[in-house]
């Protein structure tokens, strides 16, 4: 009897295994091995036809730490990220709710608020260079009807990440909206009765049973807001390339910079290794502190 069941668990062991066997082969290919390859290239030198390249250790990070460039751009990424995820998240919620009440015309409010989402990076990037340019875009247009000079939004310190922040929140707010919209629908209206019929305002039904039955899809929102912050290249490229003086440089675009502007590939790979090192603490802390208040149906 205990040979059969050791017979039994041990097809259910291969079946398990033949079912994760595709998904293993594609994570090993296009999600480990890259990894590995990259810590393993990180290690090493930067080769020429003359000197080729020979193993350096840990040089290539302590080199990242002693750049002025790379506390620039940490910090400007963390702005970015901390600006754009909680909002983008906030205005992504704020749509989802507004757009699956009973209003009029709900499906045009539904497709205003996703087109954004469906233009092109490279078109959204163009249409706000022409928002942001001086004294000819809309928004100096507008400015200016109230008295206030020309700005330039792009080509000043002071407002390039700005603008670039505003960008990225107009972009990703509508996608993040279907999320929770999706998720609102899959909510029963009869919680809402019985909390009218308990006594509960609006304000009270949302916070205390709303937002803990959307907090499995928050943090699906959250990993993805996440990763979105540290690989945002195309904006860059056609709004400041990272100017005025790396002011709205960020990670990716820096690692593009170093390996095929610079051809210094082994401080890009330095570089990829510590942004996948950051997320995968930020990753560990969400799901071991999170996880534990989110309730799933």
């Amino acid at each position: 009897m205990n040979e059969m069941a050791q017979l039994q668990k041990r097809r259910l062991a291969l079946y398990g295994w033949m079912l994760a066997a595709p998904a293993l082969a594609l994570m090993s290919l296009f999600a480990f091995y890259p990894a590995i390859a990259t810590l393993w290239h990180s290690l090493f030198t930067r080769g020429t036809t003359r000197r080729p390249s020979v193993f350096a250790g840990l040089d290539n990070y302590s080199d990242l730490f002693a750049d002025p460039t790379f506390w620039t751009v940490a910090s400007n990424n963390l702005i970015y990220a901390g600006i754009t995820i909680p909002v983008s998240i906030f205005f992504a919620l704020a749509m989802a709710l507004w757009a699956n009440a009973h209003i009029p015309a709900r499906s045009f409010v539904r497709s205003a608020y996703f087109t954004p989402t469906i233009l092109p990076m490279i078109a959204a990037a163009n249409l706000w260079l022409f928002f942001y340019t001086p004294d000819l875009g809309v928004i100096d247009q507008i400015t200016g009807f109230f008295g206030a000079e020309p700005t330039n939004w792009l080509g000043q310190p002071e407002t390039a990440l700005a603008s670039i922040i505003i960008v990225t929140i107009w972009k990703e707010s509508g996608f993040f909206m279907i999320f929770y919209l999706a998720a609102l629908q899959t909510i029963p209206p009869d919680l809402r009765e019985a909390a009218r019929i308990e006594g509960a305002g609006r304000w009270t039904y949302t916070r205390r049973i709303l937002l803990p039955l959307l907090m499995p899809t928050t943090i699906f929102v959250f990993v993805n807001a996440m990763i979105n912050s540290v690989k945002l290249i195309d904006h860059l490229f056609i709004l400041t390339k990272g100017g005025p003086n790396n002011a709205s440089k960020l990670i990716l675009y820096w690692i593009w910079e170093m390996a095929f502007a610079y051809f210094d590939s082994p401080h890009a790979a330095a570089m990829t290794i510590l942004v996948l090192l950051t997320l995968g603490i930020v990753a560990v802390i969400q799901f071991r502190l999170v996880e534990k208040r989110t309730h799933y149906r």
